[in-house]
């Protein structure tokens, strides 16, 4: 029977024979906390990358501005999936072309359109997998099914493979302590964020890493995440936001009542905020805070709270 995406993942953490890289040491940036408590806050939403997740370069990336770095991603893919027989055989080297292939999926993919205005669209890493896995299969490419499962299987699981090799991420500090606490206080709890097929998977197996994880239905209210991958456009959309506040509504939850944490301002808290959501600036990761000095002065995107550790949401929210 084929492994599912959370099988996979826990199969290459027990390969020795695999290097991953990691994110670099935490860094801090100068900011000063205010953590008030806010009253009336019924429920949390999280961005994942650069908040809950510690990840190299403070956010998700499907292309690398370092030609190396997806170089190297590329080339492990390639060679754990055994890729090399099935590619076509064009001048130059069989990873410059492919690299090539790879790009012009994801440009393409960038510049589409969407149905609503001011919408941004969702590049889907699996989708750009797919197209290639399919020139493959083309060129008489195999592999083994009962593992792997169907080519949609293979295609998330090569997404994953490719991404794990490209970036590094773990934990942030305190991510899985703060989650259980606002869980345990009877908050409801929810994803707002930006997103692969891959990304609650790639949570969970970095949030086991803190310490025993709950049920994922008593860490995350069920029908409270809104991810990218799922609604087809990116952040800032706001099209993204107004999904959220449905599910919540559904719950007799207004947007006053939720609380919007993120490390990032113009982007994703700014917009949260044009909702009628409160936000919480997660100041503790130099690397993925996208907002200036002047932003934060801003009455139109400064933040109801600021945090640079976590743990200190529960100031915030009266919990213990």
């Amino acid at each position: 029977m084929a492994q599912t995406l959370l099988e996979y993942a826990e199969w290459l953490e027990g390969r020795a024979d695999l290097i991953w890289p990691k994110p670099p040491k935490l860094e801090r940036p100068k900011a000063t906390p205010f953590t008030k408590p806010l009253p009336g806050i019924r429920a949390v939403t999280w961005n994942v990358y650069g908040t809950l997740l510690h990840i190299s370069d403070g956010q998700l990336l499907l292309m690398h501005p370092q030609e190396l770095r997806m170089q190297v991603a590329l080339e492990k893919t390639i060679e754990e999936f055994h890729m090399w027989q099935s590619m076509s055989r064009k001048p130059g080297a069989p990873l410059e072309y492919v690299l090539i292939q790879y790009k012009r999926l994801v440009e393409d993919a960038e510049m589409a359109g969407t149905d609503r205005p001011g919408d941004f669209p969702h590049v889907d890493a699996v989708r750009i997998w797919r197209k290639l896995i399919d020139r493959l299969l083309e060129n008489e490419y195999t592999y083994d099914e009962s593992f792997y499962g169907d080519v949609d299987d293979l295609s998330v699981k090569v997404a994953f493979f490719f991404h794990k090799a490209l970036q590094g991420v773990e934990p942030m500090p305190q991510a899985l302590e703060t989650l259980t606490a606002v869980g345990t206080a009877g908050r409801k709890q929810g994803l707002l964020s930006d997103s692969q097929q891959f990304t609650v998977v790639q949570m969970l197996r970095a949030l086991r890493r803190q310490g025993t994880l709950p049920p994922l239905d008593q860490l995350l209210t069920p029908n409270c995440m809104t991810l990218s991958h799922e609604e087809g456009v990116r952040q800032p959309s706001k099209s993204l936001y107004a999904a959220s506040l449905r599910r919540f509504r559904e719950l007799g939850i207004e947007p006053h009542e939720i609380l919007h944490v993120g490390s990032r301002l113009r982007d994703d808290l700014a917009v949260a905020k044009q909702f009628g959501m409160k936000t919480a600036l997660f100041a503790g990761d130099k690397e993925s805070l996208q907002a200036t000095a002047q932003e934060v002065k801003d009455p139109s995107m400064k933040p109801d709270r600021l945090i640079t550790e976590l743990a200190q949401l529960k100031n915030i929210l009266g919990i213990s």
